[in-house]
């Protein structure tokens, strides 16, 4: 099984293609943003299919977080980065829903949208699922783990490599993605140090560190190589319990709640085993001339 992390994916190629061009031309093309997107899940699906299976899943971010709903900073610094550079972020974004609704209707790929949860909520779910499910319950015959292929450079899927078959590619470096430390302790540095990507401070810090620009109280490296080898009860201390909780719920993928991993399990179950048999008319519809050629890649 491969699992495409989506936005991530089809930005870092619309990115790829502006670098491409020399960054002079910014404007959101949906045709081109089609056939780039289309074309890169085709590509690795070819790449990577003999040793990962024909599957594909299209893991996509809701526009609901539950992790917002228990730390309302989450992410809450993206807006202003993105309302102060150069690129149309709506123009792109209604762009990425629009490929990804034509995906889910006229596609063979389940596309997994679940209220509440991001791509890392899924992807981290139907990793479990593929490892872990029981005898005859899951996505294959008797419980037997399949090979599972993250297509993401989001490090928030290194802790995922505690299973042997979970491997990580990234599209954009081009890369395979290999943790140098056992999974355990590359999990819990990133709960040490939080992740400045989605406005989570290090557990020393307070929660509005990056909204309000409050300077992180730094850990030293002899404190890290220490912690993170150590079971966590044997040296949190009481005004350390609130930053490592907060920041063990928001990065350990584990943690997504219930609820929400029942319901991406759910979808993806309905989903599974789609057709191709509207390919040809949605090329044609599409004037994808190209892709008619490769139908058989999809």
């Amino acid at each position: 099984m491969m699992v495409v992390d989506f936005n991530q994916v089809a930005i870092a190629t619309f990115m790829g293609e502006i670098g491409h061009r020399g960054g002079s031309d910014i404007e959101v093309n949906l045709p081109l943003m089609r056939h780039m997107i289309l074309n890169t899940i085709r590509s690795y699906k070819n790449k990577f299919s003999d040793e990962f299976g024909d599957e594909v899943v299209i893991a996509c971010d809701n526009r609901r977080y539950w992790r917002r709903d228990i730390f309302p900073y989450y992410k809450a610094h993206r807006k202003k980065a993105r309302d102060d550079s150069a690129f149309d972020w709506s123009a792109i974004f209604e762009a990425l829903n629009t490929i990804r609704n034509e995906l889910d209707e006229y596609f063979p790929y389940p596309v997994i949208d679940v209220d509440g949860a991001e791509a890392d909520d899924v992807i981290g779910t139907l990793a479990e699922y593929s490892q872990t499910a029981g005898e005859g319950g899951g996505l294959f015959d008797e419980g037997t783990p399949i090979p599972f292929l993250v297509l993401s450079g989001d490090h928030d899927f290194n802790q995922l490599q505690k299973w042997s078959n979970v491997k990580q590619y990234s599209p954009a470096q081009k890369k395979w993605i290999k943790i140098k430390e056992p999974a355990e302790q590359v999990l819990m540095e990133h709960i040490i140090t939080g992740d400045k990507g989605d406005g989570v401070p290090n557990m020393l810090s307070p929660d509005n560190s990056f909204v309000d620009g409050i300077r992180q109280k730094p850990i030293r490296k002899n404190l890290m190589a220490e912690w993170k080898v150590t079971p966590p009860e044997k040296w949190i201390t009481s005004d350390m319990s609130h930053g490592y909780n907060r920041n063990q719920m928001l990065v350990d993928l584990t943690k997504t709640p219930q609820d929400i991993k029942d319901e991406i399990i759910s979808t993806y179950e309905k989903q599974k085993g789609g057709d191709k048999s509207q390919l040809l008319n949605y090329f044609i519809k599409h004037k994808m001339k190209n892709m008619m050629e490769v139908i058989q890649d999809f």
